[in-house]
């Protein structure tokens, strides 16, 4: 019995051990990235999520998307039931750990922490920024504010960090499905903006809903990672074109043999791969070193119905 419980008291501290380890692996491996780019990102998103909420989206009772339009109707909720005022940066704050949690073993740690540094940098903007009300047009409110957060979520994700809430969610989906992230938190949001519809007016929901889909938008304008582009490559070498495309981009490539062109005559192979958007300068810098008389096609925007797999930078 007492060797039982010291077998089971030693592997609990392994497995704690076991963990500390790999947690200094992935603080370690990222001190090897641009901290000057993802930290910048991160102060970033957090000043314009602070100027959306307190500039426009409380001055005008309108309600973001997301867990920031959560928070909000918590701390709505929180002053017309109870009478008192719960902050809604403390509220963001609570409802993105969870998140956080799944983001962490569902889509990456290094992505994970940078979350974290994200939400923190928002709740501390929100919490300090000044609400300051430009208009009481709620239709102005809706789309000044709807830009001004999409901007933010779109420069966040861009630089392979999350804004925390739905994006984890919509993230997590695109893994498996392929779908765009404004469409998913579009669909995810009707539910909030519902609540929010039913607990304050639908006048409200309604310019809510404004917002929702013009930060939507400007999110899938300004993250163009989830952007797909098809290049055809014609080469006479083939090879070095491959080894670049598995082990620079890490995407895969078809070949096809013996392909002729009608002017020389001439024997080469074509290569078709897809990459996203943000990957296409390392492309057209690879094509430049490797092979540059190759004759290249891209098509932008294109479908995918088979597996395609995000690579987390």
């Amino acid at each position: 019995m007492k060797q039982t419980k010291l077998t089971k008291k030693w592997y609990h501290y392994l497995r704690r051990f076991a963990y500390r380890v790999k947690l200094l692996r992935v603080l370690q491996s990222i001190s090897r990235e641009k901290y000057d780019e993802k930290i910048s990102a991160s102060l970033v998103y957090g000043f314009l999520s602070a100027v959306a909420v307190n500039f426009f989206f409380q001055p005008g009772h309108v309600y973001s998307s997301g867990a920031t339009g959560l928070a909000q109707i918590i701390s709505a909720l929180s002053n017309h039931l109870f009478g008192f005022y719960f902050p809604i940066s403390v509220a963001f704050y609570a409802i993105n750990i969870p998140l956080m949690i799944l983001a962490w073993y569902q889509i990456g740690h290094k992505f994970t922490i940078f979350t974290f540094i994200t939400v923190s940098m928002s709740s501390l903007f929100i919490q300090f920024v000044p609400v300051v009300v430009l208009t009481e047009d709620p239709i102005i409110n809706a789309l000044f504010g709807g830009v001004v957060m999409g901007l933010g979520i779109g420069f966040a994700l861009r630089h392979n960090i999350s804004s925390g809430g739905t994006d984890i969610v919509s993230l997590t989906i695109r893994k498996k499905t392929g779908r765009n992230v404004g469409s998913i938190s579009f669909l995810v949001n009707g539910t909030i903006m519902l609540i929010a519809g039913v607990t304050f007016g639908w006048k409200y929901a309604l310019y809510s809903m404004i917002t929702i889909f013009v930060s939507s938008r400007v999110t899938d304008a300004v993250f163009t990672k989830q952007k797909r582009m098809q290049a055809m490559i014609v080469t006479s070498n083939p090879d070095a074109v491959i080894e670049k495309i598995h082990n620079k981009l890490h995407r895969g490539a078809t070949m096809i043999h013996d392909a002729e062109g009608t002017y020389n005559h001439e024997r080469k192979a074509v290569l078709i791969t897809v990459i996203t958007r943000a990957e296409f300068n390392d492309f057209k810098l690879i094509m430049k070193q490797v092979d540059p008389t190759a004759f290249v096609s891209v098509s932008e925007n294109v479908h995918i119905l088979g597996r395609f797999v995000e690579v987390e930078n």
